[in-house]
């Protein structure tokens, strides 16, 4: 079976670069035997060296592009909400990557790439104790540390959305802690577990060795924040307005589509570290992620505008921007196994997905999420892990392709348990969190608070001091 990701250690990449240099000498330098070996140690030292060195600078780079993401995504629910509550959206998705980052630090990590104990949960790593800082491997490392934590805060901060405009700041740094600290980090274990230490080293999780396939996160990161988003939405209640007696849902605008707009643009521009990052190496690979990566992109936001227009008459704004980052959570998982040509048609569907499920949580689940978050990341987080078992091409996925490219339901079939053993772990452990402290402390705002805006109630201050929005009709 495909292996998800490249090794954690990414010594493959480094022997192929290796094994390289020391074809170039053997062919190439006269000489004796015993020089031709100094030369040749001497260049399969330089070759590894130097891989291993390249593979570290693109997976800085990437890890910044991601790092970014947080701007995009504090954009976008700026934009999706109302004026008194941006200060808070923006509060939030500080909180996510402050806070997050040193959770996942000290316990997330090892929970999630630690030495393995019954497929289940890691056991090592915590705090990055056993890594030598004068040796390679632990400088890699620490490399390795860090992009992973700029996933782990992207997955806490998909909850910010789909809880806005009525959570407790308290509630919600509670929250963030135990998805970065716990949730994510479970879950991904069974996913990626094998990708700090590699199977051979105690770290593979049960799906890992079943050959599931999430190469960057549809499943793994997008998913995991979308369910507990939705649990959160549930637990929580609608926001004040949303519903009328008869249960019809009314229609509460965001405060500034353009804002939204740009960072849907900051969202896409940070996919190209998110995807292509994945493979924690400088290699050949990165160029096809690339592409299928913007494909989905493009063909999820023309899925989603045609579909808006065709439904409600005209092109809706919101939905096209979420249809392009459905098209880019979509092919997440699948990004390194499928071609250029499939990944337009994985984007085209996601486009049409997220528009249709927006409608049905809105409507039918009755789940407030002002943003469209469980739509765009929970649900197209599956249709992209699903997508892998269909549209895998046998040139990218070990000789053997998902179910359209001949490979039968071996494939589709892990990844639907894939994708439904982690709904059950993210939206049952989301669930019972928000409950709890429900039960507890309370999670939502008073009615007045509410009605005044988080940004006073919670913070003291405003997003826009000075300045007031008065509507006409």
């Amino acid at each position: 079976m495909f292996s998800t990701r490249s090794s954690g250690k990414v010594r493959g990449w480094a022997m192929l670069a290796a094994a390289a240099a020391l074809g170039s000498v053997v062919f190439a330098l006269p000489g004796s035997a015993m020089a031709q070996d100094a030369v040749t140690m001497e260049a399969i030292e330089k070759g590894f060296l130097s891989q291993t060195n390249a593979n570290i600078m693109w997976t800085l780079i990437a890890s910044t592009l991601v790092m970014f993401m947080q701007a995009g995504f504090a954009c976008v629910e700026c934009g999706f909400v109302r004026a008194k509550n941006a200060g808070n959206i923006v509060m939030k998705n500080f909180l996510d990557f402050g806070a997050g980052a040193v959770i996942f630090f000290l316990f997330g990590f090892g929970l999630m790439f630690g030495t393995d104990i019954a497929g289940f949960i890691g056991s090592s790593g915590f705090g990055l104790m056993d890594s030598k800082l004068d040796e390679a491997a632990g400088r890699w490392d620490i490399t390795f540390w860090f992009f992973q934590c700029v996933f782990a805060a992207t997955a806490a901060t998909i909850v910010s959305g789909g809880v806005a405009e009525r959570v407790k700041f308290g509630v919600y740094i509670l929250c963030s802690i135990f998805v970065s600290g716990i949730i994510y980090p479970i879950s991904g274990h069974w996913c990626w577990g094998n990708l700090w230490l590699g199977a051979d080293g105690g770290g593979a999780g049960w799906l890992a060795n079943m050959g599931f396939i999430d190469f960057a996160g549809s499943t793994v990161v997008h998913s995991v924040g979308g369910w507990v988003a939705l649990a959160g939405a549930i637990v929580l209640g609608p926001r004040i307005g949303k519903y009328a007696p008869d249960g019809k849902a009314n229609a509460i605008p965001g405060h500034n589509i353009p804002l939204a707009g740009l960072g849907v643009f900051i969202l896409w521009f940070g996919w190209f570290g998110f995807n292509p990052g994945s493979t924690t190496a400088a290699n050949d690979l990165i160029g096809i992620i690339a592409v299928n990566t913007n494909l989905a992109a493009c063909t999820g936001m023309l899925g989603a505008l045609a579909t808006s227009w065709l439904r409600y008459g005209k092109p809706d704004m919101s939905m096209t921007m979420n249809g392009v980052l459905a098209g880019l959570v979509g092919i997440t998982a699948p990004c390194a196994n499928v071609s250029p040509m499939g990944s337009l048609a994985i984007g085209l569907v996601a486009g049409v997905l997220v528009v249709l499920s927006v409608e049905f949580v809105d409507k039918v689940l009755k789940a407030d999420d002002p943003v469209g978050a469980v739509s765009v990341h929970a649900v197209n987080g599956v249709w992209g892990t699903l997508a892998a078992g269909l549209f895998a091409v046998p040139e990218l996925s070990g000789g053997t392709g998902g179910l359209f490219y001949g490979g039968g339901f071996g494939y589709l079939s892990v990844q639907a348990l894939g994708a439904a053993a982690v709904f059950v772990w993210a939206f049952g452990m989301g669930f019972i969190f928000f409950s709890l402290v429900k039960a507890i402390f309370g999670i939502r705002v008073s009615q007045e608070e509410e009605l005044k805006g988080l940004d006073l109630a919670e913070h003291g201050s405003e997003a826009y001091s000075g300045f007031q929005i008065f509507r006409t009709e």
